[in-house]
C-alpha cells in the first residue's frame, strides 16, 4: 500500500491534518477543506471520504469504506475503527415516492434528510455495516458485520442485525489498555 507523503497531504488542502497521518494514494477524498484528521489516523485503499468529516486520533478506516459527510457531517472519535466496506451517510433521499430522488435532480423536486452522524470513542463498526443519518453510536459499542444502524445506540453494547438490536454488553477492559498505551507512546 502506498500512502501520500506529508507534502502531498499538505497540498490537498485539508482543513487539518495531524502528525503521522496515513492516507492511501488509492483513496478518494472530496472536499478536503471540510475534512480534519487527527494524529496517527489512517485511511486505506479504495475508501471514499467526502463532505464535512472530523476524524479523531488513532482512527482506522479500513479498505472500501464510504463516509458521506455532506453538510451535516460525520465525526469519528478517537480509537474508533471502520472495518472493510462500512458505509456512513449523513444525508439521504426520501424513498417514499412523494418526491424525486437522485443527485441530478433540482432540490425543489426532492426531499432530502440531513442529520449528523457521530461514531464515539472506542467504537468498532464491523464489515459492510451501514449507518444512517442522525445516528450516534455511543462510546465503546461494537457493531456487528452487515448491521444496519438506524437509531442511536446506548454505550458499551454489542449491536447486530437488520435493523440493529443490542445483543449484550461489551467489556470495558480496553479503557485500562488505552491508558497503558498512551503512557507507552509518550
Amino acid at each position: 500500500m502506498a500512502y501520500f507523503n506529508n507534502e502531498q497531504l499538505e497540498n490537498m488542502g485539508f482543513k487539518y491534518v495531524g502528525k503521522d497521518v496515513k492516507i492511501s494514494d488509492k483513496a478518494s477524498i472530496y472536499d478536503p477543506d471540510k475534512i480534519s484528521i487527527g494524529d496517527y489516523s489512517r485511511i486505506d485503499d479504495f475508501c471514499i471520504v467526502s463532505g464535512k468529516v472530523n476524524i479523531g486520533k488513532f482512527v482506522h478506516i479500513t479498505p472500501m469504506c464510504l463516509i458521506a459527510g455532506g453538510e451535516p457531517g460525520v465525526e469519528l472519535s478517537d480509537f474508533s475503527t471502520l472495518a472493510y466496506g462500512v458505509k456512513i451517510f449523513s444525508q439521504t433521499d426520501d424513498y417514499s415516492g412523494e418526491t424525486m430522488v437522485n443527485s441530478l435532480i433540482d432540490p425543489c423536486f426532492k426531499k432530502e434528510i440531513f442529520a449528523p452522524v457521530k461514531i464515539s470513542k472506542h467504537v468498532i463498526v464491523g464489515s459492510n455495516a451501514v449507518v444512517f443519518p442522525g445516528v450516534t453510536i455511543e462510546e465503546g459499542c461494537s457493531i456487528g458485520s452487515m448491521t444496519l444502524v438506524h437509531k442511536t445506540t446506548k454505550p458499551w453494547g454489542i449491536y447486530v442485525g437488520i435493523p440493529s438490536r443490542r445483543l449484550k454488553e461489551r467489556k470495558k477492559d480496553l479503557l485500562e489498555l488505552e491508558s497503558r498505551f498512551l503512557k507507552s507512546i509518550k
